[in-house]
């Protein structure tokens, strides 16, 4: 491995054993959380690294630090002071961090990601306690080189980066964006084993538009209104040219970029480095995937399917694209394609008019679809009668508005296909379309249900239903890892793809076992470890890959030998 850092490096002894090279000693070493260790630092290791005394008597180790910490972590009175208890360990013992939040993986993702992000990201100023990652703005942009050169970290290979003006499904977010890259990046290294001193989460702070934040004499981010067009992609061109000078190794995941630029971002930098938008891409896949496992169950195939998603955003969009290249691959025609697959934005259908948007071209439907249907006044068809007359068997939601999916509806589509497949995606709990009991007893118990955010199961007339969650994080983690490993020139479509069909197959033998079409977040290890092993396996055959001496028969070996775990190490110091 590349040295890490200035401060510490991964070393092997004579025998083949790992070892932490440090170069600090004292308080400082305990300062730094890639190397602290806490009370498990061994008494020789305290004399020789000049921490004797300065630490309580007693050695423990790693399983007893994680118990200690866990029962305090279950005193917490909210989800907000959990994520902060978290987020102050992750400061003090990177290691410690990820042990514990492996241990309890399906009861802490929903702290340190969402839901409980959202609102982490809501009070970021508020929250505000240590410096993690790195914020450009409009001030600093032109010193970026530097900036980045100054990063303790010199083998940086998973950056993910925000402007904060989309984030899930609370808008304009301005300086508090940087909780959400924190929060991927976790689970980045929870999930998909990358190594957390490879990592980068970046906030482009371009200013923002919201008044409340502005307004706040305790807001930490830029006081100003966004950038311009021009300027903000100036900005956007110097930040991607720095990055890729520094590390030109390193993956660039764009996140919650609203939609007026979210498609230009990705369309301007796809082809100069590697990178993709987890809001387009990584939700498609994940949509995908689930449609994909629901066919199954029913003994469908997706060609059979007619998709109606609700939102016409970044998430909606790059959903809609994914599944129309999932009906391409499975042998629809562009015509048939269009004919089974519908989006609504606030304003109704999306239809083909001078006026629309470029980045919905590829999905509108005919301006005369209305006609069509019998709907006499010159408007697109509303949600509801989208419903009415194209009767889908897959509804999906991403718009943000809670309470969208009403029974009227619900009962409209189930009186139209006997088990009808309902995702209301969206992020947090409280901008859900319509809550799993709801979408259930609406349907007389047949609707095959998944949501964006976890909810319990729901308890029908004497049945059990298991509510799965579509979680983007069963896909960028193996994702972004195939791209890091393999070092990919390019994120190409079929990549991720690829990253939907084997999320599908993951998910094929989990759903014979339990009421639910995706697996449960307890896997996300597994499931990353082979989403990444299949897209490796696809960027080698398309030729994404610029690294030559990949073995595509032992990818599993491969992937493994490479992951980071936590673990405490022995530490030697060398001056």
């Amino acid at each position: 491995m590349t040295r890490l850092s200035d401060y510490f490096e991964y070393r092997q002894d004579q025998d083949g054993n790992p070892y932490l090279a440090v170069s600090i000693r004292g308080m400082t070493l305990l300062k730094l959380p890639a190397s602290n260790k806490g009370t498990a630092f061994t008494e020789q290791e305290r004399i020789e690294l000049g921490l004797d005394g300065l630490l309580p008597p007693q050695v423990t180790t790693l399983e007893q630090q994680i118990e200690r910490l866990y029962f305090s972590y279950r005193q917490q009175a909210d989800d907000i002071s959990k994520y902060q208890f978290l987020r102050a360990i992750q400061d003090r013992s990177e290691v410690l961090f990820y042990a514990i939040l492996e241990r309890h993986l399906e009861e802490m993702v929903p702290i340190v990601y969402t839901p409980t992000i959202g609102l982490a990201v809501q009070k970021f100023s508020s929250l505000y306690r240590t410096a993690r990652g790195l914020t450009l703005a409009p001030n600093n942009i032109d010193r970026a080189d530097a900036i980045l050169k100054n990063y303790p970290w010199h083998d940086i290979r998973m950056i993910v980066v925000t402007d904060a003006s989309a984030i899930l499904g609370i808008g304009d977010q301005g300086m508090g964006g940087l909780s959400i890259c924190i929060g991927k990046l976790a689970l980045y290294t929870v999930g998909g084993g990358v190594c957390p001193f490879q990592t980068l989460p970046i906030n482009l702070d371009v200013g923002t538009n919201r008044d409340e934040l502005l307004d706040d004499p305790h807001y930490l981010g830029v006081r100003a209104k966004r950038l311009g067009r021009d300027a903000y992609f100036a900005m956007v061109d110097k930040f991607v040219a720095a990055a890729h000078r520094t590390w030109p190794k390193a993956i660039i995941q764009w996140e919650d970029f609203t939609k007026d630029v979210a498609f230009d971002v990705l369309a301007r930098y796809r082809e100069k480095v590697p990178c993709f938008n987890d809001d387009i891409q990584g939700t498609g896949a994940m949509a995908l995937a689930g449609i994909l496992s629901a066919c199954r169950r029913l003994g469908q195939t997706l060609a059979e399917q007619v998709i109606v998603i609700a939102g016409a955003g970044a998430a909606g969009i790059g959903v809609a694209s994914v599944i129309k290249a999932g009906m391409a691959d499975a042998g629809l025609s562009e015509t048939e394609i269009r004919q089974r697959l519908f989006v609504v934005d606030i304003y109704g259908l999306v239809v083909d008019t001078e006026q629309l948007e470029h980045y919905k071209h590829g999905i509108a439907q005919p301006a005369e679809i209305g006609q069509v249907w019998g709907i006499p006044e010159h408007r697109p068809p509303s949600l509801f009668e989208v419903i009415s007359q194209a009767k889908p068997s897959v509804l999906i939601g991403l718009t943000g508005a809670a309470g969208l999916f009403g029974e009227n509806l619900i009962r409209t589509m189930a009186a139209n296909c006997v088990n009808p497949i309902v995702m209301p995606l969206s992020n947090p709990t409280a901008n859900c379309e319509a809550t799993p009991a709801d979408i259930i007893a609406w349907s007389d118990s047949r609707a095959i249900v998944a949501t964006g955010s976890p909810f319990a199961d729901v308890e029908y007339r004497g049945v059990r239903h298991k509510i799965g969650q579509g979680n983007n994080a069963f896909i960028f983690p193996g994702l972004g890892l195939a791209a890091m490993l393999g070092e990919c020139r390019r994120i190409s479509d079929a990549m991720v793809l690829e990253s939907a069909y084997a999320l599908a197959d993951y998910s094929a033998d989990f759903e014979l076992a339990a009421d639910a079409i995706y697996p449960p977040i307890a896997d996300l290890q597994k499931i990353s470890s082979y989403v990444a092993e299949r897209v490796l396996a696809k960027a080698i055959a398309d030729g994404s890959v610029s690294r030559n001496d990949l073995d595509a028969a032992h990818l599993a070996d491969f992937i493994a030998a490479n992951q980071w775990h936590p673990r405490y190490l022995p530490f030697r110091y060398v001056g």
